[in-house]
């Protein structure tokens, strides 16, 4: 039965699903009558291709090609003919179409034929009708009938069984379109895709993260937090396309189009240490991220606690609490949680007698620039020191003895904090802040908690931006997540040499990605919307390559491997012909590991920056010396003036001693003109590294 609708196929293109999914039309050339397929080709890329598929997986995707009853013919039937209803794409022209003939020394088959619904045409039938064949002996012709009546049962049977499944899929297939077109909302944009995203999670498993799971120890943890729709995407009506099913698991649905505009779903698994949902609050996320990393400095160890995800993803709102408005309740934030549990570990035991006392700092690093958000924003200084400690030169730290303390604190901190309007936020930040709570014995260090509220990481993107000083904020914030990344990096690989000294960010960071008793947790913040898609993808890629450096045996088997770093300096230094120096070494470094992501011309882009921040602050500090050298020359000037005034006045020591002040106003004039324009040219060079910028897009997970 199936060999006679196989026949029938020949010739005439169907529908076929191909391995990857994709669906499109083939030709069908040949028939497999042993194990019931077809050999169907096309064209593809000017080559033709094939494959054999059964009849079953054809006549499922070409449901009008099935057979739908069985017709008894007569000898004087004519073969059977396509039915008239059914709806395929025929050749062109005659050429390729074929003619079926019986095999040779066999009798055509005269009663079992079976035919859709509608019958060939009478020309066709006098055309094609065969002469009458002799009748064979009556013993022959009763043996032949026997056969073809059990031929024919069979036939039968296996035409009511298509049928009856194809009537079946038919009903289904209407039910489902009636009830899709009864909850139609013409209103929503992307409902195709809402549709599928909800058929998607109804398939799920969900088992989400609860209090009752136990929280599991990580030298660096790394975990993903999802925010609801706020009002703007829903005013829009923005889909949510991620889904948390589990307490390690984030799914985004990113919406595709194929090349026939057809749209469907890629659906991308991320898998960390935690995923809280939409639902989750702040003292939930706490619990499983900062919490566990406030006993390690009470045993005299560091502990860095960061946010990172896109601007408006909820950075802030985790590490800083709740808004209402433009007000910031600072007590449900991950600052407050974690000052309140430094308060209540002083009061154990173990911890009362060692006679700790509680300082916090609160600055921020915004164009590679420190100022501290305590002390009425005053620029700061970076140094190192002869034991190559780095030193926050003026910095204050503020003694609390409570968490209201420390509340206040906070919100004087973010008071001033450097912000500005991007499209997703009104109020974005636009730099790192960093709130540190330390712990003194006897006014020694005894342990550091540093919680970071990062900058949102589009802005890396800015570093094309016609305006500088957008592009030296992109170029700061670019630099700061990737040398972050590659610090933790060698934190989990126990690397001997840590990059701290790429960017400023880091670099005030640099006893926290040193010593054994360090930990580290990231909270990749996400946006739900299918507006922010890419830019969520790009934070769990991030997220997500931080989490893999941790756990590769292989990897740190090579971090360890002795003359490695040399080796790669080395060729950077040749590649890009850059001067050495400790910082240039470690962005050359940076960016050498980061090669999917920096470009050689990229890479200029940050030298040429990063000269040019050094240079700014050398000049300004010359400039500051020149202006107090300035008024010690007008008090030596007015002196020499009021003794002209005498009417014995030596001429020659009033000569002499003016050629030495102008000598020296020469002189350090001169050598501050020099730097100036030398920052001019500096200036110059970066414009012109802006305009040859050619990222490399990130290695797709």
């Amino acid at each position: 039965m199936a060999g006679i609708f196989g026949k029938i196929l020949i010739g005439i293109y169907v529908e076929i699903k191909r391995s990857d999914g994709r669906i499109h039309q083939a030709m069908v050339t040949s028939l497999n009558e042993d194990n019931e397929s077809v050999t169907v080709e096309w064209i593809e890329n000017g080559d033709t291709k094939g494959k054999e598929i059964d009849l079953e997986s054809i006549f499922a995707l070409n449901p009008d090609l099935a057979p739908e009853e069985e017709i008894a013919q007569s000898p004087e039937t004519p073969p059977p003919a396509l039915s008239s209803s059914v709806k395929v794409n025929k050749i062109p022209t005659n050429k390729n179409r074929r003619t079926i003939a019986p095999p040779k020394n066999e009798t055509p088959a005269r009663d079992n034929r079976v035919v859709g619904t509608t019958r060939a045409r009478p020309s066709q039938q006098t055309e094609q009708a065969p002469a009458p064949p002799a009748p064979p002996p009556i013993q022959h012709q009763t043996l032949q009938q026997q056969q073809n009546a059990r031929r024919k049962s069979n036939c039968v049977k296996e035409v009511e069984k298509l049928q009856e499944k194809r009537e079946r899929r038919r009903m289904q297939q209407q039910e489902l379109r009636e009830k899709r077109a009864q909850e139609v909302d013409a209103t929503t944009p992307n409902y195709e895709i809402m549709c599928m995203i909800r058929d998607f999670r109804a398939s799920l498993d969900y088992r989400p993260l609860t209090t009752a799971d136990l929280i599991e120890e990580h030298r660096i943890c790394v975990c993903v937090r999802a925010r609801p729709l706020n009002k703007k995407e829903m005013s829009v009506k923005d889909l949510d396309v991620i889904t948390i099913p589990s307490k390690d698991v984030v799914m985004v649905h990113e919406p595709k189009q194929k090349v026939d505009l057809t749209r469907y779903l890629e659906n991308q698994t991320f898998r960390f240490d935690y995923a809280f949902d939409d639902t989750t609050t702040n003292e939930m996320v706490y619990r499983f991220t900062a919490r566990p990393l406030v006993e390690t400095i009470f045993e005299r160890g560091m502990a860095t606690c960061f946010a990172y995800g896109q601007t408006g993803s909820g950075k802030t709102h985790t590490m800083g609490g709740d808004f209402s408005g433009k007000n910031q309740d600072c007590s449900k934030g991950i600052y407050a949680l974690a000052a309140r549990d430094v308060f209540l570990m002083l009061k154990k035991p173990n911890y009362k007698k060692l006679d700790l006392q509680v300082y916090a700092t609160f600055f921020e690093i915004y164009s590679g620039k420190v100022f501290d958000l305590l002390n009425r924003k005053a620029k700061l200084r970076v140094l190192e020191d002869g034991k190559q400690q780095v030193q926050v030169v003026g910095l204050q730290e503020r003694e609390v003895k409570c968490t209201e303390d420390v509340l206040k604190l906070i919100e004087v901190g973010n008071s001033c904090r450097t912000s500005g309007q991007t499209s997703a936020n009104a109020h974005s930040s636009r730099s790192h802040a960093v709130f540190q709570i330390i712990l003194r014995r006897r006014g020694k260090m005894h342990g550091k908690f540093s919680l970071i509220d990062l900058a949102g990481n589009e802005r890396g993107a800015d570093t094309s931006s016609a305006d500088r000083q957008t592009r030296l904020e992109g170029a700061e914030i670019n630099k700061s997540l990737l040398a972050l990344k590659e610090c933790i990096r060698a934190l989990g690989r126990n690397k001997p040499h840590t990059p701290f000294r790429a960017s400023k960010l880091t670099q005030v960071l640099r006893d926290s990605f040193i010593g054994e008793n360090s930990r580290t947790c990231m909270i990749a913040t996400i946006s739900p919307g299918m507006a922010s898609c890419e830019n969520t993808l790009n934070t769990l890629r991030y997220a997500n390559r931080v989490k893999e450096l941790t756990v590769d045996p292989s990897a740190v088997m090579e971090g360890r491997t002795g003359g490695h770093q040399m080796t790669q300096l080395d060729v950077l230094e040749a590649q890009w012909g850059v001067g050495s120096s400790p910082q240039r070494d470690d962005l050359k470094l940076l960016c050498e590991q980061n090669e999917e992501e920096v470009s050689p011309q990229l890479f200029t882009f940050h030298e040429a920056v990063s000269q040019l921040v050094e240079m700014e602050e050398q000049v300004l500090e010359d400039h500051r010396a020149v202006f107090q050298e300035s008024i010690r020359w007008l008090e030596d000037e007015k002196v020499l003036i009021e003794m002209t005034e005498e009417v014995d006045y030596d001429v020659d020591s009033y000569a002499t001693q003016l050629e030495q002040i102008l000598d020296q106003k020469i002189d350090v004039l001169t050598e501050l003109r020099d730097k100036v324009k030398a920052f001019r040219s500096a200036l110059q060079e970066e414009e012109q590294a802006s305009k040859q910028i050619n990222p490399k897009r990130p290695r797709a997970l």
